[in-house]
């Protein structure tokens, strides 16, 4: 039975490929792949690694001029100045962005003061609530003096006061008036009143002379209240109808004065 499997292995495929051949083919195929393969790396030509390639894929490269850490700046950025779109020298006050104008304070405060001035409507039609808060914070510091804690009622009555004249006022106006605009002319209109209040700190108010000078600081202040209104207003020929709500307004402030 061997003998006829020797010739069954003979006779199956006749060939002239051998086991010698082989290896070597193997052989020769590590060589074409790796032709430096054999070479020690002290023998090692760094020197063909850049010509391997053909002339064509390889394209010069340009020499790095910059730093290490600093790029070459390619843009050139834009001043300060030029973002935006002014320097801070340019920019308002902060207390006039804030909306505090000393400037047209003091002009308010001579315009109550003088009652004969022409007001300037432009600048009474603005709300300025600053010299408000003072003048009323005033008044009832200078009440304080005398003994009188009255700072709950100036605070409520005003508002209480305020709040009517801008009812009134946008019933009696063609052109109609914000609120903040009437507290504020209420609000400048109050400084007579710390000159009476003042007087109390000093003497009584309840004789006959403090009589007169609480109806003339009344008359200064509902006066002094109307102008401005019917100035800024454009309510001509109305000043009288202005004035009564605002002296019955005064008058309330001219009742804690005295008594």
């Amino acid at each position: 039975k061997m003998s006829g499997f020797d010739n069954f292995n003979t006779d199956f495929y006749q060939t002239s490929y051998s086991i010698d051949d082989q290896t070597q083919n193997a052989y020769d195929y590590n060589n074409a792949a790796d032709p430096y393969n054999n070479r020690p790396y002290g023998n090692y030509d760094y020197s063909q690694q850049a010509g391997c390639g053909s002339p064509g894929m390889m394209q010069p490269q340009q020499p790095y001029t910059g730093q290490i850490y600093q790029p070459t700046q390619t843009f050139t950025p834009a001043s300060a100045q030029s973002v935006y779109g002014s320097s801070f020298e340019d920019e308002p006050p902060l207390l006039e962005e804030l909306g505090i104008n000393f400037d047209h304070i003091w002009q308010k405060t001579l315009t109550v003061l003088h009652p004969l001035k022409a007001a300037d409507g432009s600048i009474m039609n603005e709300t300025d609530l600053a010299g408000p808060m003072v003048f009323c914070l005033a008044f009832g510091a200078t009440l304080l003096l005398a003994g009188k804690i009255q700072f709950g009622y100036v605070y409520g009555i005003s508002a209480i006061g305020c709040l009517g004249m801008y009812c009134l006022l946008n019933l009696m106006s063609m052109t109609g008036v914000s609120f903040g605009c009437v507290a504020s002319v209420l609000g400048y209109c109050l400084l007579p009143m710390i000159i009476l209040s003042s007087f109390g700190v000093l003497f009584s108010l309840q004789g006959m002379m403090g009589i007169v000078i609480t109806a003339v600081i009344i008359g200064w202040c509902c006066f002094s209240a109307s102008k401005i209104f019917i100035s800024a207003l454009a309510m001509e020929g109305q000043q009288l109808l202005v004035a009564y709500p605002c002296a019955l307004l005064y008058g309330v402030f001219a009742l804690i004065s005295v008594f």
